[in-house]
């Protein structure tokens, strides 16, 4: 009877009992970091893969405007860094004093396309690598998730070639 009398002042388990309480919530706060931190990864590998793709076109030393094989390099880079089924998107871009008077998508600019004579120019290239990510634990709530749980991940580049 002394013991159930000592029972509402006794803290041996207490404990226990807070732990079992907090220990979901730091799961989930681990959880999470842990898919945030893998997302950023894959965003900068992805950014490095568009930035390689870059790179080649630097190297180009003709005034060309055909570059049809940055697709190519920028989902070679991707699939290098371990993101196999990546996309690459190639956008070239002509601007005639500030306003854009020509622009394709996986495609070069057409070489008939010139601003007036007296107007600036300048043709830009900018290189999009996305890919899938699957969190640990995908839904469907998840903000910029598809109906599967993923969400897409995005690299940028781009340069001004002329």
């Amino acid at each position: 009877m002394r013991r159930f009398a000592r029972l509402p002042t006794d803290e041996a388990g207490a404990s226990i009992i807070e732990l079992a309480l907090v220990a979901p919530v730091l799961a989930a706060v681990i959880l999470g970091m842990t898919d945030l931190a893998r997302a950023y990864t894959m965003s900068v590998q992805l950014q490095q893969a568009a930035q390689r793709a870059i790179e080649r076109v630097q190297q180009n030393t003709t005034a060309s405007s055909n570059y049809t094989y940055v697709q190519t390099e920028a989902t070679t880079a991707a699939t290098a860094a371990g993101y196999s089924g990546s996309t690459a998107t190639v956008n070239y871009r002509l601007e005639c004093n500030g306003t854009v008077k020509e622009q394709t998508t996986g495609a070069a600019l057409a070489s008939t396309s010139v601003c007036n004579s007296g107007e600036t120019y300048a043709r830009y290239v900018s290189v999009t690598v996305s890919n899938k990510y699957t969190p640990l634990f995908g839904t469907s709530y998840f903000p910029g998730a598809d109906a599967n749980g993923k969400v897409t991940i995005t690299g940028y580049a781009g340069i001004r070639v002329q």
